[in-house]
């Protein structure tokens, strides 16, 4: 009614200004020459609801740590583009602890930068919906510290947020695991985060706030977002060996773009030229190469994406084959979500010991996300500094009813030297302790940036002269690594 009143008195104003007199007024608005702009709705017409915003509908969402690690899948996404795909994608942080090549900003100013970077990267690929999650860069190989850093429930929060936003259909991410040639908790951080939104943004329950409607017309709260259920989760950046070659759907890089009439590995290097502050040295270099050069280089497996690019299958809820496409079997229809269960890990029932930290995490964390199916590595591995100290996490477990004495001793190659934590211990009965086996590595010779040979670690435990366990650990020393 405030509104008409407005009406009315603007249009007799303009009237009486005009010099209209007060009769025509009059006959003005009998005839409904100044009625207001609207009419009552039809009683009979049902009231209509706006959907969700097609502009952010995602067929791909890409989940990663950092501005540049987008460039681990580029020359897929320009396929996927050029084959009509929408692509989005979720940085878990902004790259403020990176170093900086192209000038002197640091930290927070660094940070902005290279939001812009990943922005330009994305959008010279024609992807324009990227966000951030605002984690902190975090310069480490335990997956632990890289979800306490970020906040892990409201970082977690944010990412099924974004989920049910973009309604994403395939979500590509890390291979969730720790193991020579992937040594960022970061990584494995993202990864963590898209599976656990995976199986939680289509369950109602999961962040109400989320999906209530709005009680107000400017509602500050409550988001208006329903339940979204992707259909597949894939996997990339897993080791190249063992059970892991030939277990996914592969890409060729070589293949010729039908949009920009190029090699998509060619595609992926020119949106990779964006990010200076971490690798200007190397995109410097790239303009003094000829292009039989640069196709050398992109398509080397130890410093480019090799000939193809393989993405190991996580879950699916449509079905399909390991090795199909990724997206076989996705239609426009919704997908259910599937009924959450988790199996609990075996429960020891005498003394035990176990590789803790991240290893021991990662065989938790498969279990309660149905993730059994992918391949593992026959032992465990990890790349450390040379010259520093190897640090191996043991849980000491006692399911008896007596407290019980159990002594760790480790085998380790020459020149290695068990500096802490190959000691007796007494574990009470019924509980779960953390030890730490500290060992000193040597140097590399000064032609080597990395250990030729993979060298094994091996703890032993013993009670009562009785052998409890062996654990072993493959280990890489490395010129420079993070740290664990």
């Amino acid at each position: 009614m405030k509104y008409f009143r407005f009406l009315v008195t603007s249009s007799l104003t303009a009237l009486v200004l005009l010099g209209v007199s007060p009769s025509a007024r009059s006959s003005a608005f009998r005839a409904g020459m100044f009625a207001p702009a609207f009419s009552p709705q039809d009683s009979q017409a049902p009231r209509t609801f706006q959907g969700s915003d097609e502009r952010y509908k995602a067929d791909i969402l890409v989940v990663v740590a950092h501005p540049d690690d987008e460039a681990a899948v580029t020359p897929y996404l320009a396929r996927a583009i050029d084959e009509g795909k929408r692509v989005a994608v979720v940085y878990g942080t902004r790259g403020g602890s990176g170093a900086n090549q192209a000038g002197a900003e640091h930290a927070a100013a660094l940070a902005d930068i290279r939001e812009i970077e990943a922005r330009r990267a994305c959008a010279s690929l024609g992807i324009v919906n990227v966000w951030f999650l605002g984690g902190k860069d975090t310069a480490s190989q335990n997956v632990s510290q890289s979800l306490s850093a970020w906040g892990h429930g409201a970082t977690l929060e944010e990412m099924v947020r974004l989920v049910r936003l973009t309604r994403a259909e395939v979500i590509l991410t890390f291979f969730p695991g720790v193991f020579i040639g992937e040594n960022h908790g970061d990584h494995q951080a993202a990864s963590v985060l898209a599976t656990e939104a995976f199986d939680l943004a289509g369950d109602a329950a999961v962040f109400p706030s989320q999906m209530a409607g709005p009680t107000r017309r400017l509602e500050p709260y409550l988001e208006n977002l329903r339940p979204w259920q992707p259909k597949k989760i894939y996997y990339f950046d897993a080791p190249d060996a063992g059970n892991f070659k030939n277990s996914g759907a592969s890409y060729s890089v070589t293949e010729i773009s039908k949009s920009r009439h190029m090699p998509y590995w060619r595609v992926a290097l020119e949106s990779f030229r964006a990010h200076e502050t971490q690798e200007k040295k190397y995109i410097d270099s790239l303009g003094k190469m000829s292009e039989q050069e640069l196709e050398k280089q992109a398509t080397d497996p130890q410093g480019g994406w090799g000939s193809k690019q393989t993405f190991l299958l996580g879950k699916s809820l449509v079905g399909g084959s390991v090795m199909g496409d990724l997206f076989e079997n996705i239609s426009a229809s919704p997908a259910i979500p599937a009924p959450r269960t988790f199996s609990p890990p075996t429960t020891p029932t005498n003394l035990a010991v176990e590789l803790g930290g991240p290893w021991s995490f990662y065989r938790d964390f498969r279990l309660a996300h149905s993730l059994e199916r992918l391949p593992q590595l026959d032992v465990p591995e990890i790349a450390v500094a040379a010259g520093g100290v190897l640090e191996i996490p043991i849980w000491l477990r006692n399911p008896t009813n007596a407290t019980q004495e159990l002594k760790l001793t480790a085998k380790v190659p020459n020149g290695w030297i068990v500096n802490n934590g190959a000691d007796l211990y007494s574990v009470r009965a019924g509980e779960a302790n953390a030890a730490t086996i500290e060992i000193a590595v040597p140097q590399l010779p000064a032609t080597e940036t990395e250990s030729k040979e993979i060298s094994e670690v091996s703890v032993t435990a013993e009670s009562k002269g009785q052998n409890i366990g062996t654990i072993k650990l493959r280990v890489q020393l490395r010129l420079h690594a993070l740290p664990q």
